[in-house]
């Protein structure tokens, strides 16, 4: 079976409309294609992360957007970020910017694995929902060009299921950046968060 962290879904495309409520009780909807994770609904461990991540300075990067929830939401309901956007799966991409005009927020958007599209740049904030269908390698690779690509005071935060790879995850952020903390736990699902400290 195809998983989502793919350049190009071979599989069929169909579209079907989900909607997110946060506990302010504004609700977003998104259009959510085939081939892209979470097709048909929004996953609770996004919401959480939306909910729950600790926003500070103003660049933010959602990686690994999917069709674009966490950015979107985020500018939405905090319209001085500067949210940017990537994905490497085109078809991710492509309905990411029908969802941000959909949603009308200002956000960028790139195609581009890992930080291929952001070479040049550095952010206050990366947040991911990583993509555990991909394998570890890809995963720590992640987590690792975050460190490099967050400016000093920065932080990556990752939401994950503990029993379901986020413990392997927490390992590495404590490895890579010196420091890893629960930002926050509920059910089975932590955000964890590491700080990039002076390099």
């Amino acid at each position: 079976m195809e998983h989502y962290y793919t350049e190009r879904p071979k599989s069929e495309l169909r579209v079907k409309t989900a909607t997110l409520k946060l506990k302010n009780k504004r609700v977003y909807q998104f259009q959510t294609p085939s081939g892209v994770f979470s097709f048909g609904e929004i996953d609770k461990a996004t919401r959480i992360l939306i909910e729950h991540c600790e926003l500070h300075g103003k660049k933010v990067l959602d990686l690994g957007c999917g069709y674009g929830v966490i950015g979107i939401v985020l500018k939405a309901e905090y319209p001085d970020l500067e949210v940017c956007m990537s994905d490497i799966n085109e078809r991710a991409v492509e309905f990411a910017k029908i969802n941000a005009r959909k949603n009308n927020v200002d956000v960028t958007i790139k195609l581009g694995a890992f930080f291929e599209p952001w070479k040049d740049e550095k952010f206050d904030l990366v947040l991911m929902n990583p993509p555990l269908a991909a394998g570890k390698n890809v995963v720590l690779r992640l987590i690792r060009e975050s460190c490099e690509h967050l400016n000093n005071g920065g932080s990556l935060q990752v939401v994950a299921y503990h029993n379901k790879g986020g413990s392997y995850i927490k390992r590495a952020m404590e490895e890579i950046f010196g420091n890893v903390e629960d930002l926050y736990k509920e059910g089975g699902i932590r955000i964890y968060k590491s700080l990039k400290v002076g390099s």
